[in-house]
């Protein structure tokens, strides 16, 4: 009788219940958390050549610098990743706001650090410890907003959150141009990107209203009370029991295969357009270079807020499946064809929207569909899944992007770096494998089991 009165009050809660500010007060804190998350990942994209250019010292050629960047940028997808999955197991126990409020913490605080980094060492450990809180706030987020909004609207609600992360994307871009940094003396004898990486503490203000007006949903309420009584013998955030049930196994298994795709090419070849920016600008100075990065990759936002925008309506009107499968094709081209003809200033400002545009219009669908492939005291570890443990697959990515330009290179293959990107390009072609066998979610409730 319990499970029956759960669900009856769920269905009820997805179709008849009123929008009230509290639901939109819900959605913009939720979404600033995830906004400032991304801001940090767009002031590491921009600073991380400065950084170990400087790190590694003034002598270091080009080429191991960005075996470096490799480095640091698969140790922070690694940290991603672990802290994705604790931290939405947590999630399922503790409760969607104590976690949210607990990455926070977590990833501005070592974005700071970032910024006293003494050696590429213990830079790289500071960007692992970051991705531990980048990973868990995306899952405590979209997990508390599907619960807490009606169902007619959630799809837009977590299509608004994810758009809005192209927001602080832009935020970086933005903030990169007034702290340029490759400046080598901003502040006093501070560089420009520590200044960048200061400026990533400040999230953490966002703790008190994060405390003070969001409340934990009746769903999780229920879920974890019905854990508690041993109905069914159920339990919160077991990966085991994610596992153990067909019907989740196999929503795991497609969930992942969808976020393999679109978080290879982001990580592994969109998010090297400030370097893609560096190729055709060398010989440029660094200035310059550091204007065209700032701008292009802001441009690159905007497209990416268009694409997630445009994700949004296609799964709310039509379908969750089409939205996808129009968004891999756009990656599988427009990627392609970026990283074979950007060759200037202008050409940056112009293409890369159109990158944006579709490598980002997938994470609106992340953030969409992941919640609505799981139950309720299992969703935060299956979007942990989903979304996160991926990123040990897409770890590597950034690292193979370079050994495979110095590969090429090696063989005599000409503007390796650029040919080495359109070969990783094939790997949205799994998405759209995948979604030969993904559910459709659209207008049907939450799952529960």
């Amino acid at each position: 009788m319990q499970v029956s009165a759960s669900l009856a009050s769920q269905d009820k809660s997805s179709t008849g219940e009123p929008v009230t500010w509290y639901h939109w007060l819900v959605v913009i804190i939720a979404s600033a958390g995830w906004l400032f998350d991304c801001m940090d990942q767009r002031l590491f994209v921009l600073a991380r050549e400065s950084a170990l250019k400087e790190l590694l010292g003034p002598e270091t050629a080009a080429e191991i610098v960005k075996k470096y960047i490799g480095y640091a940028t698969t140790s922070m997808i690694l940290g991603w990743a672990t802290g994705g999955i604790l931290f939405g197991m947590l999630s399922d126990k503790w409760g969607r706001v104590k976690t949210m409020v607990a990455t926070l913490m977590v990833y501005s605080g070592f974005t700071g650090l970032c910024g006293l980094a003494q050696s590429w060492v213990d830079f790289t450990i500071y960007r692992f410890l970051v991705g531990l809180g980048v990973g868990g706030m995306f899952g405590a987020a979209t997990t508390l907003v599907a619960e807490s909004v009606p169902g007619r609207v959630r799809a837009v609600a977590l299509g608004t959150l994810q758009a809005l992360s192209a927001v602080g994307n832009m935020m970086g871009s933005l903030i990169s141009l007034w702290i340029q940094p490759g400046a080598t003396h901003f502040w006093g004898d501070w560089s420009g990107w520590r200044v960048l990486f200061f400026v990533g503490i400040l999230p953490a203000l966002l703790a008190a209203p994060m405390l003070l007006v969001l409340r934990e949903p009746e769903a999780w309420k229920r879920a974890r009370e019905l854990a508690r009584s041993g109905v069914g013998e159920r339990k919160v955030g077991s990966i085991r029991d994610l596992f153990g049930h067909s019907r989740w196994r196999r929503r795991a298994i497609i969930g992942l295969l969808l976020g393999v795709s679109g978080m290879v090419g982001l990580w592994g070849i969109g998010f090297f357009s400030p370097e893609l920016i560096s190729t055709a600008l060398r010989g440029a100075p660094q200035s310059t270079v550091d204007t065209v990065r700032g701008w292009g990759t802001f441009f690159q936002d905007l497209g990416a807020f268009a694409g997630m925008t445009a994700f949004t309506v296609v799964a709310a009107w039509l379908s969750r499946r089409l939205a996808f499968f129009l968004a891999f094709m756009l990656c599988l081209i427009t990627t392609a064809f970026v990283f074979l003809n950007l060759r200037s200033a202008t050409d940056a400002y112009w293409m890369l929207p159109m990158m944006g545009f579709a490598q980002l219009a997938v994470f609106a669908g992340y953030s969409i569909y992941f919640p609505e492939l799981f139950p309720t005291r299992l969703r935060g570890t299956g979007v942990g899944f989903c979304y996160n443990t991926v990123r040990y697959l897409a770890a590597p990515a950034p690292m193979v992007l370079g050994q495979l330009s110095a590969s090429l290179g090696a063989h005599g293959v000409a503007e390796p770096f650029r040919v080495a990107a359109v070969i990783m390009c094939s790997v949205y072609v799994i998405g759209i494998v995948a979604l030969i066998w993904a559910p459709e979610t659209k207008g049907r409730p939450l799952p529960e089991d």
